[in-house]
């Protein structure tokens, strides 16, 4: 039965999504079209290789992470507190379907979407520059650690959120600075001593150089590091927003 509410749950989702895909889906390809335009092409032109790599395709890893941890978040934020909003949430507290199934239904979704916009992502960047792909696993791994973990942060900022522009707070100041910080379009290498250790506080850089290195095999941080820190983000979210759903009247709007 809990199987079956949980598949339920996610079709839901799944149908939100792809039912408003030139909203959900392609503003992220568009957005990508012209990131390589004016970086890879015009800029890149001009810069050459970049780490050994044609600059187009070092910053495509970037890029695809970048939409990855832009949608895996947004899907979740938006979904939960609308559910939160419209109070239909509560059909879903009040059934026997335990809270870690609600979060695993949405988690899921959010999961989804993530893989789906990074694969036309990847679609647009070979339409500009050659994809490699050395270590298949560390990219599956990183991929999908970083959208559990935003998915996760989403859901935990649309429990916080009182109201939509709180949901769109952490994406449009929190997230988007953080990202192009995190060494999208560039390596902390070239950076002054002093400013690559504060760039090494940053969370994205470490999922972008993971992700990086499972394309084309540099990173400027240890593999392990990278893994070990997502692993750890995703268990210390997955118990926060447990935790905040048994909370009383935290889920109310």
């Amino acid at each position: 039965m809990q199987t079956h509410a949980f598949t339920t749950l996610l079709r839901k989702e799944i149908r939100r999504f792809t039912r408003l895909w030139t909203q959900t889906l392609l503003p992220s390809a568009v957005t990508s079209t012209l990131y390589f335009l004016i970086f890879g092409e015009l800029i890149g032109q001009r810069i050459g290789s970049f780490e050994g790599f044609p600059y187009a395709s070092f910053i495509a890893p970037g890029l695809i992470m970048m939409t990855v941890i832009n949608n895996t978040y947004g899907n979740v934020v938006s979904s939960f507190y609308s559910a939160r909003f419209s109070n239909s949430v509560e059909e879903l507290l009040i059934s026997p379907m335990p809270n870690a199934m609600i979060l695993a239904g949405y988690v899921s979704a959010g999961v989804l979407r993530g893989i789906i916009v990074g694969a036309l992502v990847t679609l647009v960047a070979m339409f500009f520059t050659d994809i490699y792909i050395t270590h298949w696993w560390v990219t599956l791994c990183v991929l999908l650690l970083t959208a559990i973990a935003f998915s996760l942060g989403g859901f935990v900022n649309a429990i916080f959120a009182r109201g939509f522009d709180d949901a769109a707070i952490v994406p449009t100041f929190v997230l988007t600075p953080l990202t192009y910080l995190g060494g999208v379009f560039y390596s902390i290498t070239v950076l002054p001593e002093f400013w690559q250790g504060v760039s090494q506080l940053n969370p994205i850089l470490y999922m972008v150089n993971g992700f990086r290195y499972g394309f084309l095999g540099i990173s400027d941080v240890p593999l392990w590091q990278t893994i070990g820190f997502l692993i750890t983000l995703c268990i210390g979210l997955t118990i926060w927003a447990l935790h905040l759903m048994d909370s009383p009247g935290r889920l109310r709007k």
